[in-house]
């Protein structure tokens, strides 16, 4: 069994200067969310074993500041290849980086994040902005993730926590 973690990257700063969409870094709130789900995944023992995250700015933020406040030691890939991606071309990328990890979180955008969700499980369940949904696969290799179906183990947004969690 395989356990696939997607995290949405936290809110972004609409207003701050940036060139293209790439580049729109995290809003401050964003920062904050992406510290509670590194905080609140370290107590769950839900740390992944490696983390592939969008080059996109505010995702790679997002991917960072989780590992940092949870004290994660989980190595991070960036994929440009993350940023617009398909569902199908999500799970190549998983299917790409993750080797023998057990538990692999990628961390990227909507609308792949919820498509990829109800391809995977049939669930529909919106990906809001730094939510991490978990879906366990029974699969031997990464490479197979895309021929089987999965379960929605659960789905997690920071604002359930941000009261109780001060990172």
């Amino acid at each position: 069994m395989r356990r696939l973690l997607l995290m949405r990257h936290g809110k972004s700063d609409w207003d701050a200067g940036y060139g293209i969409d790439h580049d729109r870094p995290l809003a401050s709130r964003g920062e904050r969310s992406a510290r509670v789900m590194g905080v609140l995944l370290a107590e769950m023992n839900e740390v992944p074993d490696l983390v592939v995250s969008s080059t996109a700015v505010r995702a790679r933020s997002t991917a960072e500041l989780a590992r940092l406040a949870g004290g994660w030691d989980s190595p991070l890939v960036l994929d440009g290849d993350l940023y617009g991606a398909s569902t199908g071309e999500t799970l190549r990328v998983a299917g790409n980086h993750a080797g023998d990890a057990e538990r692999l979180m990628l961390v990227g955008h909507e609308p792949t994040w919820s498509m990829l969700v109800t391809a995977l499980t049939g669930a529909r369940a919106p990906v809001r902005t730094a939510t991490v949904a978990a879906i366990d696969l029974a699969i031997g290799s990464w490479s197979d993730a895309a021929a089987t179906g999965g379960t929605l183990a659960y789905l997690i947004h920071p604002r359930l926590f941000s009261k109780v969690i001060d990172p």
